[in-house]
């Protein structure tokens, strides 16, 4: 077959020529800018896997030991003293006494309190 009547071989020819014209080098500092990006994302990378590694591991470290939670407070406010004692006086009784002895009365309690004064005395002197 001859040369000028073979399609596929014209086009081989037109697909060299139209590449030969694109394969030009780019110039210098387009190849220096995509190395310098390259390695700025390379690095922005392994910081940031070292930085979710340490983060990862004191979470872990921080969840294995074992913390001391501190004194348990108190659910309510103490009172500012102990309470006070229930007086008990010879004239203290808590059992009833009978004061009837008729069979149809109720039986009559009764039982005394110890006197305490609720107001403060105040002395004065002599004039």
């Amino acid at each position: 077959m001859h040369d000028a009547q073979d399609p596929l071989r014209s086009l081989f020819r037109e697909a060299a020529s139209a590449g030969q014209s694109g394969a030009a080098l780019p110039p210098v500092s387009d190849i220096a800018r995509r190395g310098e990006r390259v390695r700025r994302r390379r690095i922005v990378s392994v910081a940031t896997a070292c930085l979710l590694a340490l983060g990862g591991t004191s979470a872990a470290v921080a969840a294995l030991l074992p913390h001391d939670p501190g004194p348990t407070l108190p659910a309510t406010t103490p009172s500012s003293g102990p309470p006070s004692p229930v007086p008990t006086s010879p004239d203290f009784s808590a059992t009833p006494v009978r004061t009837s002895t008729s069979p149809g009365a109720p039986p009559a309690t009764a039982t005394s309190e110890p006197e305490t004064s609720t107001a403060p005395t105040s002395r004065r002197p002599p004039q």
